[in-house]
This record gives C-alpha cells, sequence and structure tokens, in this order.
C-alpha cells in the first residue's frame, strides 16, 4: 500500500493520521495519504502568505514555463494518472485517461494565458472632469488561494484552480475531496518537481470540517476557488468573510429534442453519453430530456436501447462505460430517490439496480415535474424522459429550476435555438448537443442555484487578479 505524504509550502511531510483511499469498485483499500490538522495548515498558511512576493515577481514567461514543466511531469505518467482515477474515483479507464488528457490541455491554456494578462487604457476625457487625465488599469495578483476541488474530476478540475492561480502570481493551498485525494497530491507534487516557489503550492487532504472551515475563514485567504454541493456552497458563502468567491455548485441539466429534430440518432447518441457518463456524476449531465410527443416513442425506444448495449462493470477494464459510485451513502441516497419516484407514479423501464457498488443505468418515463428526480440535482445514472407538446413548453420546463449551469437543444430550426438562447437562463446553451459538451478554455458562469464558476483559463486568471487604477494629470493651471 503506498502512502502519500501531503505538501505543505513544496515540501513532502507524513503526518501521524493517515486515511486510506479505497477501490471505489472493488472496495480495496489500495493506498493512504498523510491528513492535515491544525498544525499543518498553519505551516501552509504561513508558508503561503511568505510566497506571494517572490511568486507575484516571476516574469510572466517563468509562470508559464512552470505551468508547462508541471504539464510536462504528469504526461510522463499519464497511464498512471488514469489508473489512479479509476480506482479513487470509479470513473471508467477510457474516460479517466480522457480526463488526464483534458488536464494536460487545460495547463498548456492557463501557460498561455499567463502571458497575456494586461490592463486597458480608459478615456477618462468621457467625463468633464477627466479632461486632460490619461488612464489605465493594470492586473496584479490578488493574494492567496484556496482552492477545493470535488471528486468527480479530481485531477481536472484542481488544474482548473491551481493552474490559473500560478499564471496570476498567486501562491494556492489545494483542498482535495477526501474520497479522491491522490490525484490532487499528484498535481501538487508536478508544480514543486518543476521548480515552483518555496512556499508556493501546496496540498492538504482532510476533512471539510477541519481543512476546508479553516481555509475559507482564514483572513490571509484573498480568494477562494470552490467546486462541490449548493449546501457546502451556501455555507462558504455564510463564513468566508470579505474575501473574493468563485464556485460552481452543480445542476439538473436539461435537453429539449424538437419535433423537427432530423438528426434524432445523434441526440440519442449524445444524450446516452452525457447521461451515463462517470455514472452521471457530473455537474452537467443529462437528467431531464424534454422530446416532442410526435417523436417521444422513437427517441425512448432508440435511448434504452442504446443504454442496453453499455457496459457495466469493473472502471479498470477499458470496455467498461460505467463503474461504480463514489460511496455507499451515495448509493443509498440515490436508491432511496428513485424508490420515492416509484412510490410517487414514475416508472423506470430500465436500470436501477445494485450490483455491489455498481447501479445499473436507469430510464424513467411517468416523472412530474415537480418530484425530486426532475427537481433536485441526481448525480447519478439515471435520467428522466418527458414529453412535451411544443417546443415552447420543452423550454418552459427546461428553464423550471434552480439551478443553471448548461442547457442542450436539438432543433434544425435557427430562430428556435436563438429563441432559446435568449429565454433560458443558464451560464451556456448548446446547440445540436448536450449540456455535457465542455471544452477548457470555456468560460463557465453558471446562473441561478449554480454558482458562478469562470474556470476558462483566461477568465480564471483574471478572477485571481486584482484591478490597479492610474490616473495621469496634465493639467497645468
Amino acid at each position: 500500500m503506498k502512502t502519500y505524504p501531503l505538501i505543505l509550502g513544496g515540501h513532502m511531510m507524513e503526518t501521524p493520521k493517515k486515511q486510506r483511499v479505497t477501490d471505489k469498485f472493488s472496495g480495496e483499500k489500495f493506498a493512504e495519504v498523510s491528513l492535515a490538522g491544525d498544525e499543518e495548515l498553519e505551516q501552509a498558511l504561513t508558508a503561503a502568505e511568505k510566497a506571494q512576493g517572490a511568486l507575484a515577481a516571476l516574469p510572466a514567461h517563468e509562470r508559464s514555463r512552470l505551468i508547462l514543466d508541471a504539464r510536462d511531469n504528469l504526461a510522463a505518467k499519464k497511464d498512471k494518472l488514469a489508473k489512479i482515477i479509476a480506482r479513487e474515483a470509479g470513473k471508467p479507464l477510457k474516460y479517466a485517461g480522457g480526463e488526464v488528457a483534458r488536464c494536460l490541455e487545460n495547463l498548456t491554456f492557463a501557460a498561455e494565458e499567463a502571458k497575456r494578462i494586461h490592463g486597458e487604457t480608459l478615456p477618462l476625457d468621457a467625463s468633464t472632469a477627466g479632461e486632460n487625465r490619461t488612464g489605465f488599469y493594470e492586473r496584479f495578483p490578488i493574494g492567496v488561494v484556496a482552492a477545493i476541488s470535488p471528486f468527480n474530476f479530481p485531477l481536472n478540475l484542481a488544474a482548473h484552480k491551481v493552474a490559473p492561480a500560478i499564471a496570476a502570481g498567486c501562491p494556492v493551498i489545494l483542498k482535495p475531496a477526501g474520497l479522491t485525494p491522490i490525484s490532487g497530491i499528484e498535481l501538487i507534487r508536478a508544480f514543486v518537481e518543476a521548480g515552483a516557489p518555496e512556499g508556493a503550492v501546496s496540498v492538504v487532504p482532510g476533512p471539510g470540517s477541519v481543512v476546508g472551515e479553516k481555509l475559507v475563514t482564514d483572513p490571509r485567504i484573498a480568494k477562494i476557488t470552490f467546486t462541490g454541493s449548493r449546501m457546502v456552497g451556501t455555507h462558504i458563502t455564510q463564513v468566508a468573510g470579505l474575501k473574493k468567491v468563485t464556485m460552481e455548485l452543480g445542476s439538473n441539466s436539461g435537453v429539449v429534442v424538437d419535433k423537427d429534430c432530423s438528426r434524432m440518432d445523434y441526440a440519442v447518441k449524445r444524450c446516452v453519453l452525457g447521461a451515463f457518463y462517470n455514472q452521471g456524476q457530473v455537474c452537467i449531465s443529462v437528467q431531464r430530456i424534454f422530446v416532442h410527443e410526435k417523436n417521444i416513442a422513437e427517441f425512448t425506444e432508440k435511448f434504452v436501447a442504446a443504454t442496453e448495449n453499455l457496459v457495466v462493470g469493473n472502471p479498470l477494464d477499458e470496455a467498461t462505460d460505467v463503474g461504480p459510485i463514489i460511496s455507499e451513502p451515495e448509493l443509498a441516497r440515490i436508491e432511496n430517490w428513485l424508490t420515492e419516484a416509484r412510490k410517487q407514479g414514475a416508472e423506470i423501464l430500465i436500470g436501477g439496480n445494485r450490483d455491489g457498488n455498481v447501479l445499473t443505468p436507469a430510464v424513467i418515463v411517468n416523472a412530474r415535474p415537480d418530484m425530486r428526480i426532475m427537481k433536485e440535482e441526481l448525480f447519478a445514472p439515471a435520467v428522466v424522459i418527458h414529453p412535451v407538446s411544443s417546443f415552447e413548453e420543452g423550454i418552459r420546463l427546461l428553464d423550471d429550476s434552480s439551478y443553471g449551469l448548461q442547457a442542450g437543444i436539438f432543433t434544425d430550426n435557427v430562430d428556435k435555438a436563438l429563441n432559446a438562447v435568449s429565454r433560458v437562463n443558464v451560464g451556456g446553451v448548446m446547440i445540436n448537443d448536450i449540456p455535457a459538451f465542455r471544452v477548457d478554455h470555456m468560460p463557465y458562469g453558471g446562473n441561478k442555484g449554480s454558482g458562478l464558476g469562470r474556470e476558462g483559463a483566461k477568465f480564471a486568471i483574471e478572477d485571481m487578479t486584482t484591478l490597479r487604477m492610474v490616473v495621469f494629470n496634465r493639467n497645468r493651471n
């Protein structure tokens, strides 16, 4: 069993308190990590505070080089990283490899944007009081960043936080998810081995009630970037104090399939992927599909057939499409929700059965919009297919949500597509694609209860800077 130390200010350190990491499919405990307590957190915070000047003084090309070297360090062990993700997160190996590839590309974006951090000139004479004055602003590092990452993309979503912080010149302390700490440790190790300045990077595994709480409340933290549940996100906003906070809190993303959609087979294929990729444990997973009643029978039949063809089982098998649920409590919750839906009149056409730590993909019909499986974030390998009488009804039901990350629209009518863009209150609308589509330089601005994440490299870096206005007065009298 391999032991992973935590990293404090760039220095590896083992602690007496350890946590064993479980293979989510087999239940085998295959590694252990050192956990941070109050003393280790203080060391990380002190080191980060001291490192601010040195990291901010690094030229842009040096910050860029540092990120690229960290990327290369990760690339050298990409197969190992994919297997770690498959075991600690239960993500099927073919998708775990995709996450590693996205992480490498993500770091490349951040390295490129590190060279393009700049301000703008402002026409101060737009105001009568600004005559004979020249104004511009520059961007400067905001300070120490606390990065709190989730279990479902333990490497890439951590990279979405760590790389922009380094690009902006900010020391960063990463708290990885308790169920998937190894990927975050490997990420920070890559930055240490790339030559990160003393104190610039730390990783502190441990319970959110101890490690997370200390990070978000400590006055030395200037910026918090968090991906996770809405409940925890709400708590962070209540206790963080005067800090900059960016968060992405999930969704119950939906798709509308219009009656004039000529790419029905493609829509089915993409929706099956979007619903069951990573066991539906994706913030932009397809949870609700609204199909015109003219096409509902054909769509549902094809969807069920495609679902039946998915390979369910061990994520280390390259043929596997759907692996285990992240934890026993999550499995119990999902089973609970499905049982409740049945009792309320919903029908499960296929799936929803437990086999060890795996839940077979479930296709649900006859659900009402007021049911929990429609209203809340299910975060599971289960999807609801619901008939609508018109495109307008589909858009109305799609937008009837307390969340707002992304949405998908399948239609051949450009006017309808553009109308949907203006009417659906979400951060991203995918035309003729699923809400689960994303590339890593896209801005990621959720609306409503989904938080206001801006995780594309350029936007994340900007969020880790502060503006400084400069005004030259050319008046002589």
